[in-house]
């Protein structure tokens, strides 16, 4: 029972050795990250097409039961550029955007996607996520990052735009150039300019003045507060807001309120499948991170329990007015530099964050929009990524197919269509490479028991016998490629008394594949060849053994594939 718990509740396992210099590690790393969330975390409710307070609400709670059920020490739980822009996508062609409608199906869209991930780590089903490919994954965050910045220049330029594709943003755009706010347009570019300069210029500056590497890096952090006071205080002095600048306006001066999400089965159907999209896209962001992190301090990841503390996070975010969260990278690595010791870093966070959203939101009531916006557009850009095409390309052209797919169809199509077609090319392109698999002649190496292709090697072959090795496990896909390769090779050569399938990386055998092997066995018996078998591994040979297929085999199974070529010499 004991095992069961701390398996369920990590927090038992890390909590049991806690020490006061792990406090004072968490301390430290939640101040900075606190500071780091707080214009995040209203940013990315923008993005997601909520109220401000959202944000501030999604990244209380969820951290605070990560903390509980996650883990990764360093991972910083909440919302996120792409799983915002896919919230968006989502809910924008269910309910209109500024509703209360749209608000609980926010809260509905996280609830479904946390039981989707609890679900998914009781049974055990991480793996479901290895069906999207790196280069799929770049790809889509690549396009995705492009579209999340142009939705947010009409914040930056004061105009209205719409559009789910970077075509229907680029047109609704120009169609509303004629209406810009050129003060805000000031603001936006000013404060974006301001961001990139703190991002890549300012280290350095600091650096040549001497500052020690911590407050260089804490500096450059507070580089997002320094505008939304700037900006704020701005607006605030010259009342810009009544000359058209967009502000935030009235923040609820409260924690995360208690609510509840619509278990409406007509909302929920609709909602299915962009939950799932969004587990299985926040999943692969977080653990990717989680694992890089742990694996600097020789720390140990578990999956299946990072989907239930996802899964958990996610259900937290829809009873606390929040919306879809998961780990994210750059306040993750932030965490992990600022020395976090512990997931009690997050929960310290977590008070940070009430404490802001009990005391600080006054303040941001002047903060305006286009300050966000230049957040999100920063913030977005470092993930978009084109090296990624030429890298593929050089390296395997059907890999680079799936990134230069998902990117143009999530652009052309929007984000559910473009990782739907990813996930969809990655399952088939796995389907056509194990399809064909690799299937090597093999020779005797002089001199050793070693065997290798006879394409590369310099080996000993016999005229009458035929020594395959298989590279992939047969399964219903690849079969008949197998009895299709072996009938090419045998058929034209009198010689062939014996074909020997070398098994080694054979590692399972599905019942399609047993049949391809007897049809294999009985059209080689019709020619008087025999077929036998070396190196079979333990576990494919017990399914083997359960079967009629040994009974009926006209060779032998050999241990290795020298004893093999001499027992049948012998």
């Amino acid at each position: 029972m004991n095992t069961r718990l701390t398996r369920y509740l990590p927090i038992l396992t890390w909590g049991r050795e806690y020490t006061r210099s792990d406090l004072g590690n968490d301390l430290t790393a939640a101040f900075i990250v606190t500071i780091m969330l707080i214009p995040q975390s209203l940013a990315y409710a923008l993005l997601a097409g909520l109220p401000a307070e959202a944000g501030l609400y999604a990244s209380i709670v969820p951290i605070m039961l990560y903390a509980v059920f996650g883990t990764s020490r360093s991972l910083a739980v909440g919302p996120v550029a792409v799983v915002s822009l896919m919230t968006a996508a989502a809910l924008s062609n269910i309910v209109e955007q500024g509703t209360m409608g749209y608000a609980v199906a926010a809260l509905s869209l996280a609830g479904l996607s946390g039981v989707i991930l609890v679900a998914m780590g009781l049974f055990r089903l991480g793996f479901v996520a290895n069906f999207l490919s790196h280069p799929v994954i770049a790809g889509f965050i690549t396009a995705s990052g492009i579209i999340i910045a142009a939705s947010q220049l009409k914040h930056i330029l004061g105009i209205s735009a719409d559009g789910h594709n970077l075509a229907e943003l680029v047109v609704s755009l120009g169609s509303n150039l004629g209406g810009i706010n050129w003060i805000t347009a000031l603001i936006g570019v000013l404060a974006t300019g301001f961001l990139f300069w703190v991002r890549k210029g300012l280290k350095p500056v600091l650096t040549k003045l001497g500052l020690g590497a911590w407050l260089t890096g804490f500096l450059v952090k507070l580089g997002p507060i320094v505008v939304v006071v700037a900006t704020t205080a701005a607006v605030w002095y010259w009342g810009l807001d009544a000359r058209g600048v967009k502000i935030v306006g009235v923040v609820p001066q409260s924690l995360p309120p208690f609510t509840l999400p619509s278990f409406s089965p007509a909302l929920l159907g609709q909602l299915l499948l962009p939950a799932f999209l969004i587990s299985i896209i926040g999943f692969v962001e977080s653990i990717s991170v989680a694992q890089t992190l742990a694996a600097k301090k020789r720390q140990r990841i578990d999956p299946d329990q990072e989907l239930i503390g996802l899964g958990v996070a996610n259900i937290g975010a829809s009873l606390t007015g929040g919306f879809p969260v998961t780990g994210g990278f750059s306040r993750s690595v932030v965490n992990f530099d600022a020395g976090a010791a512990t997931p009690a870093a997050g929960a310290f966070t977590a008070v940070g964050l009430a404490i802001a959203a009990l005391a600080l939101t006054p303040l941001i009531y002047f903060l305006p929009t286009a300050t966000l916006a230049a957040t999100i557009i920063v913030a977005v850009l470092s993930l978009v990524d084109f090296s990624i095409l030429k890298r593929s390309w050089a390296y395997n052209r059907g890999d680079f197919a799936a990134v230069a797919t998902t990117i143009l169809l999530t652009l052309a199509l929007g984000v559910e269509a473009g990782i739907s077609a990813g996930v969809l090319l990655s399952v088939l392109l796995h389907l056509y490479r194990s399809s064909k698999p690799h299937i090597a002649e093999v020779g005797q190496v002089p001199g050793t028991e070693h065997f290798r292709n006879i394409l590369r090697h310099k080996v000993i072959t016999h005229p009458s016998i035929v020594t395959l090795r298989v590279d992939e496990s047969l399964y219903f896909a690849n079969a008949r490629y197998l009895e299709d390769r072996i009938q090419a090779r045998v058929a034209g050569d009198k010689e062939v008394r014996h074909v020997i399938l070398q098994c080694a990386a054979i590692n399972e055998i599905d019942f399609s594949a047993l049949e391809s092997l007897e049809a294999i066995n009985d059209r080689l018996r019709e020619m008087d060849v025999k077929l036998h078998l070396s190196e079979v591994k333990g576990p494919v040979m017990d399914r083997l053994a359960e079967q009629h297929f040994l009974h009926q085999l006209t060779g032998k199974v050999f241990l290795s594939q020298y004893d093999a070529v001499q027992g049948v010499l012998a």
